[in-house]
This record gives structure tokens, sequence and C-alpha cells, in this order.
């Protein structure tokens, strides 16, 4: 069962990887020879199952996600999923190793190893988009599927080669991997809001502007009043998801930077793409 847990006096559902049984997980994840269990029928295949688990998330979120809803989407009885796959959690990681593996991995990308690291910034955001519920899914103990080692492999060696060590290239993946991960959740939290109160963010602003000029005191917060004022005027809201995205990915970057051209004067050389 995922795990309810309470953070900020919001109520989530938080879903770990790598809970099945190892043996099975591994042998769905790389379509080995092994079974999992007797020949099925010929109508169904692990990857059938796979793609109708992925759409029940995406429509209905983690917590509509059980073998008897993956079932009844295929029109099929629950018990026939088990000729395909052991159980729930065994299919939640080759779930998590197929979206994984729909991130573009061009071999030349222009802009060097920041170009590099910013395209794989925007695939991940779009990866989140695409599947919010990816968002719900605790990975401390990632799944050691074929995609997701792809993934990683590819990311790393956007930056192989331009003067940091083997941990700092993990480091810096994780940094922007979990940049992405908090920017995509507020994207998604605001594209929910008005599916989840039944308002817009224009009638929220309208409800609430009239009371606005009773609480705000310009002398007491001009610093606040004057940002605020700022921001709206020029992002039409409060919070701009893709705006945030935006500056802290470059920020982010700079950041990045920073530390390459560090390593490269203590070292006496240029990283590799930054050489003529």
């Amino acid at each position: 069962m995922p795990e309810r847990r309470t953070v900020y006096r919001t109520t989530v559902t938080v879903e770990y990887s790598g809970k099945g049984d190892p043996a099975r997980s591994l042998a769905l994840l790389w379509r080995t020879g092994e079974r999992a269990s007797r020949k099925g029928k010929p109508e169904l295949s692990v990857d059938r199952i796979v793609r109708a688990a992925i759409e029940v998330a995406d429509a209905e979120g983690l917590q509509a996600l059980s073998m008897r809803r993956v079932a009844e989407r295929l029109g099929v009885g629950t018990m026939s999923l088990y000729t395909y796959v052991p159980g729930k959690p065994e299919l939640f990681d080759v779930m998590l190793d197929t979206v994984y593996g729909e991130t573009a991995r061009p071999p030349d990308v222009p802009g060097g190893w920041r170009g590099r690291l910013e395209q794989i910034a925007r695939e991940n955001w779009a990866l989140y988009l695409r599947h919010p519920w990816l968002l719900q899914v605790a990975t401390s103990r990632p799944v050691l599927g074929p995609n997701v080692t792809a993934k990683y492999d590819y990311e790393l060696r956007a930056i192989d080669g331009i003067g940091l060590t083997d941990v700092e290239m993990d480091s810096v993946i994780t940094l922007i991997t979990g940049f992405v991960h908090g920017t995509a959740r507020g994207a998604v939290e605001a594209a929910q809001a008005e599916t989840r109160t039944g308002m817009t963010d224009e009638q929220w602003w309208a409800a609430h502007s009239p009371f606005l000029g009773r609480i705000a005191d310009v002398d007491r917060y001009p610093t606040a009043t004057r940002v605020g004022q700022a921001v709206g005027e020029e992002l039409n809201a409060a919070y701009s998801p893709e705006h945030a995205f935006e500056f802290g990915l470059q920020r982010v970057l700079d950041g990045i930077e920073a530390l390459v051209d560090n390593r490269a004067a203590a070292g006496g050389q240029a990283p590799d793409d930054a050489r003529p």
C-alpha cells in the first residue's frame, strides 16, 4: 500500500520504487528468459499491461492504481494479469522504467556542457508534466532497469570531461534533476488547482481583491507591496511555474559554471568542450 504522508498540512500519497521481489522485478525490467509465472494468454503481454497501468496513473493518479483497475482497462480478469506480472510492486517498477525511457537523448546538442544540461532539464520537466504521478514517487532506492540506467548514463556523459570528479558529476545531475522535480511539482499543483477547486486563478483573485485593499498596508509592508505589484504586472499572476523554471534553471547552471571554472583555474586548463 502507498504510504500516506502529511507535508505542510497537505496529505499526499507517496509510492516507493524497488519494493518488489528483486529477481522477479529484474526479470520483468530486462525482459530476461526467466518467467514470472506460467505461460499466459496470447492477447496479453507485459508491455500491454504496463502501458495500461501508466494510462490509469496518468488519468486518475497513483491512488487509483491497482491490479484490478488495470485489468478493467484491458477488459480482462484481474487474475490473468498475474500470469505476466507477479504483483503491483513489480508492475510499478516497470512503469517507472518505461516512462523514463521517453526522454530524448540526442547525440549532439549545441551550447557545450551547459546546453546539454539545459536539454536534460527540459526533457525531465516535460516528463513530469506528462506523468504527474512521478512526483509522488520516492526513488531513493532506484529502479535498476535498462531505461533508468541508460538515462543516467546519458546525463552523466553530458558533463564527462569538463573537469569534475565522478562524485561531482553525480552531484550535478542530482542538482539538476532535483531542481526540475521541485519546479515541476509547482507547475502540476498550479494546473490542478482549477480542477480541484472549481475556480480559475482569475476568479480566485477577483473574489479576494476586494479584501486586499482592506488588509494591504503600504507603509507597514512597503517592500512586499512593491515587489508583489511588480510580479503581478510582469507575470499576470502571483506565481508562474514556467518563469520559476526558466529563471531557476539559468541560476543553477550559473552555479555549475562557477564550479567548472574554479576546477579549470585550479588545474590550469579549460574543460574539453571549452577548448578551441
